[in-house]
């Protein structure tokens, strides 16, 4: 049995729920990343901002200019604009139930926790991954088709 922990992003980026939301659309830009937990200063999760979050956080009229045009996005905490309650998953936990769990609620990706402390992050992106590795590892093994 696979878990979660063998192919977890370990250590993803964080943000407080004091940042703004020009941090977390700044963390994203200069990662490339869609997702990112928030945390207490105990480690313990509290929320997720999706790309998708900040993107219509972003296009909301309450973050038009100010009239001397400065950004208004710099005072907008993420706790105003992040998921809340977060469903999170054990390091442990097996990876085929959650990667059928993510599929079902149409999740992109799940915060992995030991102890009640963030450990790591488990996104589509991962499972893609682990599908391309499959794949290799599959042509590798099929015997060569006779012309």
């Amino acid at each position: 049995m696979l878990s979660v922990e063998e192919i977890m992003t370990r250590e993803p980026y964080t943000l407080g729920p004091d940042d703004s939301l020009r941090d977390a659309a700044a963390l994203m830009r200069e990662h490339h990343i869609r997702h990112i937990p928030v945390v207490s200063s105990d480690q313990g999760v509290i929320g997720i901002v999706s790309h998708r979050d900040v993107l219509a956080a972003s296009d909301s009229s309450v973050l038009d200019s100010n009239a001397d045009g400065s950004d208004k996005s710099a005072y907008v905490a993420l706790s105003s604009i992040m998921s809340t309650p977060v469903q999170t998953v054990a390091e442990t936990s097996e990876l085929r139930a959650v990667a059928m769990h993510l599929r079902k609620h149409r999740m992109g990706c799940v915060p992995v926790t030991r102890e009640g402390r963030l450990t790591g992050i488990i996104s589509d992106s991962d499972f893609l991954e682990v599908a391309i590795v499959l794949m290799e590892q599959l042509e590798t093994t099929e015997p060569e088709a006779e012309l």
